[in-house]
C-alpha cells in the first residue's frame, strides 16, 4: 500500500524542533514517507551539533514523481542565511518561514499529499498581529472560515471556542453560532476520523456558571446553544463547572471537553498529559498537525526536549 507523505515544515530555525525531529525519526518504523521542508544548512548545523549522522536526501520540488522512503532524511530546500546551529529569535526568520509555508501549501493544493506538521512558530515574530495563531493564517490561505483546535488526546481531547484572544475580549466573542459551529466541527472530525459519535461536555465561561452581572451568558448563550445542538442527535451535555469537570470521574464521561477560552482547556489538559496530546485543526482539506509545545528558546542546545507530541503527531497522519 502507498502512503501520501507527510509534510514536515522545520517552523521557527531557532527552536526545538530539529531536536526532537532527530529524536522522534529514531522510534518505530513509519510508513509514510517524512519530508522535511528546512534550510539544508541549518540542518547540518545542528546534526552537528547533536551529533546524530543519517543520510540526507535533498529533493526538488519541481521533480518529486519518484520514490521516496525513510531511508534518509528527505529534504526540500529552503534558503537561511545562517552561520550556527542556533541564534536568538528575531525577525530574520520572516520569509524563511513564510518560503516554509509556501512550498507546502503548494504541494497539498496539488494532491501530492494531505498531511502536514508545522514546527513552532513565533507569533510575535511571524504573525506580527496579522493572526492570532498559526491556525487563523493556515485557514486564511485556504479560505477557510469555519476552524476550530483540538488538543487531542485518545483518552481525553479539549477544544477551545476562542483561541489566542486577551481575556477582556472573550465574552464579547461567545455566541450561540461560534457554539454550535465548533461542535460540529467536532461531531465531524471525530466521525470521519474514528467513526464514532464523540460524547462532549461543554464548559461554562463564568466560575460555577453563575454570574453578578446582568448578563448570565452561561444561561443567555451557552445553555440555549446545547440544547439547540442535541436536536441534532449529538451527544453534548453541559455547561458545566470548569473547576470541577477535570476531576477523574468527570472527565471520565468525556471524548472531548469543549471551554470558552485558550488557558480555561489547555492548562488542565497538558497539566494531565504534558506532552502527550496533539494540535489538530479541524475544518480544513487537509490534516493539519503542530506539536503541543512552543520554540521553548530557554532549551535550546541542552538536548534534553521531550519529542513524545511530534512522535504521535507523525503517528496520528501515518494511520491515515
Amino acid at each position: 500500500m502507498n502512503y501520501k507523505p507527510i509534510i514536515l515544515i522545520s517552523g521557527e530555525p531557532n527552536s526545538v524542533f530539529l531536536e526532537i525531529f532527530f529524536k522522534s525519526i529514531k522510534h518505530k518504523k513509519i510508513r509514510s514517507p517524512l519530508i522535511l521542508i528546512c534550510s539544508l544548512k541549518l540542518l547540518k548545523l545542528q546534526m552537528t551539533y547533536f551529533g546524530f549522522k543519517k543520510k540526507i536526501k535533498v529533493l526538488d520540488i519541481k521533480k518529486l514523481n519518484y520514490k521516496i522512503d525513510n531511508s534518509s532524511i528527505n529534504i526540500i530546500n529552503v534558503d537561511y542565511n545562517v552561520s550556527k546551529a542556533f541564534e536568538p529569535i528575531s525577525k530574520k526568520s520572516y520569509n524563511y518561514i513564510k518560503d516554509s509555508f509556501s512550498i507546502a501549501f503548494k504541494l497539498i493544493r496539488s494532491g501530492y499529499t494531505n498531511k502536514l506538521i508545522n514546527g513552532p512558530i513565533s507569533k510575535k515574530q511571524f504573525l506580527n498581529k496579522r493572526f492570532p495563531g498559526v491556525t487563523e493564517f493556515i485557514a486564511n490561505e485556504f479560505n477557510e472560515k469555519k476552524i476550530g483546535m483540538l488538543i487531542y488526546n485518545k483518552s481525553l481531547s479539549v477544544c477551545p471556542i476562542t483561541t489566542h484572544l486577551p481575556i477582556k475580549l472573550v465574552a464579547k466573542k461567545i455566541n450561540k453560532k461560534l457554539l454550535v459551529e465548533k461542535i460540529n466541527l467536532i461531531k465531524s472530525f471525530y466521525k470521519n476520523s474514528f467513526k464514532k459519535n464523540p460524547k462532549i461536555g461543554v464548559v461554562g465561561l463564568n466560575p460555577h456558571c453563575e454570574s453578578i452581572s446582568k448578563i448570565n451568558e452561561d444561561e443567555k448563550i451557552i445553555k440555549p446553544a446545547i440544547q439547540q445542538i442535541r436536536k441534532k442527535n449529538i451527544n453534548v451535555s453541559g455547561p458545566f463547572s470548569s473547576d470541577t469537570i477535570f476531576l477523574k470521574k468527570n472527565r471520565s464521561k468525556f471524548d472531548v471537553i469543549v471551554g470558552m477560552y485558550h488557558d480555561q482547556v489547555l492548562t488542565p489538559i497538558k497539566t494531565l498529559f504534558e506532552y502527550d496530546a496533539i494540535n489538530i485543526t479541524m475544518g480544513l482539506p487537509f490534516y493539519r498537525i503542530s506539536p503541543d509545545h512552543g520554540p521553548n528558546e530557554k532549551m535550546l542546545g541542552k538536548n534534553k526536549s521531550n519529542p513524545l507530541s511530534l512522535i504521535n503527531s507523525i503517528k496520528f497522519l501515518d494511520r491515515r
